[in-house]
């Protein structure tokens, strides 16, 4: 039998103390604890939106090749030591931050009205994000629609090739011997007189396979540099609204509609994944592969070096999707007292796996593919785009029936993409529904449609000839220095600001009472090494920046000057939100910033049921309209 569920009333048994109306989101069910913003339908629907949010990309395209870069199996080492240092801690705090408040990246500011410009940081960074990750998805779709042949259009030189396309590597000139002498001449003379060449002594052409002149020519029509931005590439551009269609279908009634598609879009590039090993693994040359990824070429000593180090921690910090807002935004659906420990810790180490064995999928083909190219491993392998649209796709139309393992290996990075995209529109979704929460309960579907029409506009310039250069230019700055500044602000303000004791005393509302012994660990990492590890990593990329490049191609000096122009621009809330703040609070200047470094009025939990005698002063909205004050994000805070 159904709960019953009267107008006005919470199912927790209290009257509604934030409804504005007695309106139900169309996000909510009469089954909901919150029916004011809704939950999770389940427990399942939250863990597999938060393993396809942190499961990107990234996973399968960029961490094999870390791994073989840095030591093999040896780089398991630090990449272990800073998950437990670095990313575990901060994706636990984001969860239990978003969970105990029940609000979105921006409104959970309550907690330290002085940095809430960070969570505008947060939710401008995931719109550039979002621009860009759908179109890296609409090459996903471009390529799986283009694996729909008998024989794959990358598998030769076709008529789009020119004459440095090559299947396999062209001998320039070598050394031979010759009447008891030794000659170097071009390789027809020595074909041509029967000689041998001598062993390193070979010099080979300067050629390109077929998958990058493709990739080039015919996929991107990739112009000479960001100078050139040249016409729209139409295909692309129907790729990326299909991608924004899909995106857009799957979050129409938000977190009810798209917590059921990631049932297939979270679990199926495991399947995915396993089809690919499986048959990587029967290949000739996959053990190749496999040891150097993470076999006996493993090489301890990297460990020895600081970059090995770097590379781990700024691999899960972005693997994670920590400090973007997003896991805020999804913990805040999740019902008060839902064990949000076990769930960071579940994610964190699923991604972690995920990664994992991801590699050995990778590195089993690639190493087939050395073996008939008679190349060494590393002369095959590469990371990011040239590894999911060069390599790996240069890899599989080597095999039989080409055409399907290459639509399965499309078809999952399709799915990784898509399920971390749905995310990142939430979180922009959330952001609305905490300022306009009126607006949202009417009007979710057409606000949600709204948010993907515009962004298709917006990624429009990154699916032209110059796209590509617009793509890993805001990649190469928004999604890196924004959320370290992001981070570090996050982890001082509520550890140092509001107080880290004070936030274990919250998380322990919802989770029950734990010992000291528990909680030793995270205070270590909250208190002293979280923040110094990402100030350090946040230190060292700005020492270590070099100008952007994209493959051999440098960028113009106005291209990078509009890179910084958009960290900047997502960062420069932080300080104009302080300001505002202090400027609106009363009293002398140390008054002020003293009252903004205190929760507003009404942080609390959000249902009255769940606030208990520390939070039993939160004031209630509806009842104290005349100690509003407005703040510049369109939330409004109260006066104690």
């Amino acid at each position: 039998m159904g709960m019953l569920s009267l107008p006005g009333f919470l199912s927790c048994g209290k009257k509604k103390d934030f409804s504005l109306s007695n309106e139900k989101d169309a996000h909510a069910s009469d089954s909901d604890e919150n029916l004011e913003r809704g939950n999770w339908s389940n427990k399942a629907d939250y863990l597999l939106s938060m393993v396809g949010y942190a499961v990107g990309l990234g996973n399968v395209w960029r961490f094999p090749y870390l791994t073989y870069q840095n030591g093999g199996g040896a780089f398991l080492i630090p990449y272990t030591l800073m998950l437990a240092l670095a990313g575990l801690p901060l994706f636990f705090m984001e969860c239990s931050l978003g969970q105990f408040a029940s609000l979105g990246p921006i409104s959970v500011w309550r907690i330290l009205p002085l940095f809430q410009g960070v969570g505008v940081t947060m939710v401008i960074i995931s719109t550039f994000v979002a621009i860009y990750y759908n179109v890296i998805i609409a090459y996903a779709l471009y390529y799986l629609f283009a694996s729909f042949q008998k024989v794959l259009p990358w598998s030769d030189c076709f008529s789009w090739a020119d004459e440095f396309c090559s299947k396999t590597r062209l001998i320039s000139d070598c050394n031979a011997t010759l009447n008891g002498e030794i000659i170097h001449a071009n390789y027809s003379f020595i074909t041509s007189n029967n000689l041998t060449c001598i062993n390193d002594t070979i010099n080979y052409k300067p050629v390109q396979f077929p998958s990058e002149q493709y990739w080039n020519k015919v996929a991107l029509q990739r112009s000479s540099g960001l100078d050139e931005t040249g016409n729209i590439v139409w295909y692309l551009a129907l790729c990326l609204l299909l991608s924004w269609m899909i995106v857009g279908a799957a979050l129409f009634k938000g977190i009810k509609s798209s917590g059921k598609v990631v049932y297939f879009t979270a679990l199926f590039p495991y399947v995915i994944l396993l089809i690919l090993l499986v048959r990587g693994a029967t290949l000739e040359g996959a053990l190749d592969g496999i040891e150097y990824y993470i076999g006996k070429q493993s090489n301890i000593t990297k460990l020895m070096e600081a970059e090995v180090w770097k590379d781990a921690a700024t691999q899960i910090f972005y693997s994670l999707s920590v400090a973007w807002g997003g896991l805020v935004a999804l913990s805040s659906y999740n019902k008060f007292h839902n064990n949000c420990y076990s769930d960071a810790i579940f994610v964190c180490v699923t991604n972690c796996l995920t990664s994992v064995f991801a590699g050995f999928a990778i590195f089993s083909v690639l190493g087939h593919m050395a073996f008939v190219l008679e190349r060494p491993v590393s002369e095959v392998v590469d990371s990011g785009f040239d590894l999911a649209f060069v390599a790996y796709p240069e890899a599989l139309s080597k095999l039989p029936v080409s055409p399907l393992w290459s639509f399965l290996f499309f078809f999952m990075l399709l799915l990784l993409g898509l399920d971390s995209q749905f995310a990142t529109i939430e979180t922009l979704t959330t952001t609305i529904q905490d300022i306009y929460p009126q607006m949202m309960k009417k009007l979710r579907i057409p606000i949600t449609l709204g948010v993907c029409i515009l962004l298709f506009f917006l990624g429009l310039i990154c699916v032209t000839q110059a796209g590509i250069y617009w793509v890993n230019l805001i990649d190469h700055f928004c999604a890196g220095w924004g959320i370290l500044i992001a981070a570090v602000l996050e982890i001082i303000g509520i550890v140092y600001i509001y107080g880290g004791n004070r936030f274990i005393e919250d998380i322990e509302m919802m989770i029950g009472k734990k010992s000291c012994f528990f909680w030793l660990w995270w205070r270590m990492c909250w208190f002293f090494l979280t923040p110094v590890l990402l100030v350090a990593i946040l230190v060292w990329s700005l020492v270590t920046f070099s100008t952007p490049t994209y493959g051999s191609v440098l960028y113009p000096a106005w291209g990078t000057a509009v890179g910084w122009c958009m960290i900047i621009f997502c960062v420069i809330w932080i300080p104009i939100v302080a300001v505002v703040k202090i400027f609106k609070a009363e009293g002398n200047i140390c008054q002020r910033i003293v009252s903004c470094c205190r929760p507003t009025a009404n942080w609390g939990p959000y249902l009255e049921c769940h606030r208990g005698e520390r939070y039993s002063h939160v004031v209630n909205p509806k009842k104290e309209k005349e100690h509003e004050i407005p703040t510049v994000s369109g939330f409004t805070y109260f006066r104690e």
